[in-house]
């Protein structure tokens, strides 16, 4: 579902994007309407009323623009305007789109009222994406036909339909198409109380019996993230399954996701090597980027874009003019003590290695 980079995601247990068993697996733990979806509770509100304002008008519900990070929801919640807007949907995704003749055939068969669903819709292709304006604003293209002098633009009428694009980089679109969408919502990252709601949810869906502290267990290490935590609760269920009595405590759940390299902070194993490398080799930095990649055996792109961002948002790791610095947290997690004069400063926070004016 993750259609973000062109440097595909390597297959983690704690990876926010989805396969093929995700995909599978989700679709039968999907709420169907609005009432059961858990968290994102302001988007959820807003869009409640949206919708309902619509029906009462009986009129197409306006362009919904979602944005956030992979596995929050919102494949899930297209599915749940079209099912509130008792609507058909149709899903494609921006990458799949290179051509402007590639979304007039999807928008020419649309029905009255259906809802598309269109998914990293910031990697659209430009000439689609200035003939999805008028689309949008019009319910109108202009199809050109023939190439050169002799070529004409032919207006094809659209039936009201209504838009749900998606995205996990909502600062690469432009404005013309942003400014297009009735309702834009934010998904935020889950409370651990969320997903432990989530997961007594899937649980009960997967006939999986959930203690209160397996649950919590499971929740505090799934990075805020729902896609996480029903994956993790599956790997734990095995593990149940087959080493205990089938019930998931907090001892169980922990044990499994030792077993699967799954920290109590949500951390795995490339996490781990990247911290590791940045406390051991390099002191806590600062240390490039390249050099960090080399040492941890992975690419540089794999360590920016896999493993940073949530050592990141965990104040584990810094990014400096200089290089990327270990934090306090970061030395407290691994179980480790910070050289004297060591770049890392204060209990959450990352100094820059580098010294004052008069070296002090």
């Amino acid at each position: 579902m993750n259609w973000d980079d062109a440097t595909a995601e390597p297959e983690r247990l704690v990876g926010s994007a989805a396969d093929r068993e995700d995909q599978a697996v989700e679709a039968a733990l999907r709420p169907k309407d609005l009432g059961e979806f858990i968290g994102q509770e302001r988007v959820r509100q807003q869009l409640d009323l949206v919708l309902k304002a619509a029906r009462q008008r009986g009129a197409t519900a306006d362009h919904v623009l979602l944005s956030g990070a992979p596995g929050l929801g919102k494949t899930t919640l297209s599915m749940i305007i079209a099912a509130e807007m008792g609507a058909p949907i149709r899903i494609t995704s921006g990458p799949a789109i290179q051509h402007a003749g590639d979304l007039a055939a999807i928008l020419s068969s649309l029905q009255e009222g259906e809802v598309l669903f269109l998914d990293e819709i910031h990697r659209m292709s430009r000439p689609a994406e200035e003939m999805l304006y008028m689309a949008m604003e019009d319910f109108r293209v202009d199809v050109i036909v023939g190439k050169g002098p002799g070529a004409t633009a032919i207006p094809l009428e659209l039936p009201p339909f209504t838009l749900v694009g998606a995205t996990t980089r909502a600062g690469l679109l432009p404005p013309p198409l942003r400014d297009r969408f009735g309702f834009t919502g934010h998904m935020e990252f889950y409370a651990p109380a969320e997903l432990e709601r989530v997961i007594h949810r899937s649980a009960g869906l997967l006939d999986v019996e959930v203690a209160a502290d397996g649950a919590a267990e499971i929740a505090g290490r799934s990075r805020g993230t729902p896609r996480i935590a029903n994956r993790l609760l599956r790997r734990v269920r095995d593990y149940a399954q087959v080493r205990a009595d089938g019930v998931v405590t907090r001892e169980i759940a922990a044990q499994a996701l030792e077993v699967y390299e799954v920290d109590a902070r949500g951390l795995d194993r490339l996490d781990r090597a990247v911290l590791h490398a940045l406390l051991k080799l390099f002191g806590g930095g600062p240390v490039g980027l390249s050099t960090l990649a080399v040492a941890v055996g992975e690419e540089r792109e794999t360590v920016e874009e896999v493993a940073e961002p949530f050592l990141v948002r965990e104040g584990l790791l810094a990014r400096t003019p200089r290089g990327r610095v270990a934090t306090q947290a970061a030395w407290a997690h691994l179980g480790m003590v910070p050289p004297q004069g060591s770049g890392s400063t204060g209990t959450g926070g990352a100094g820059t290695g580098q010294t004052g004016l008069f070296g002090t």
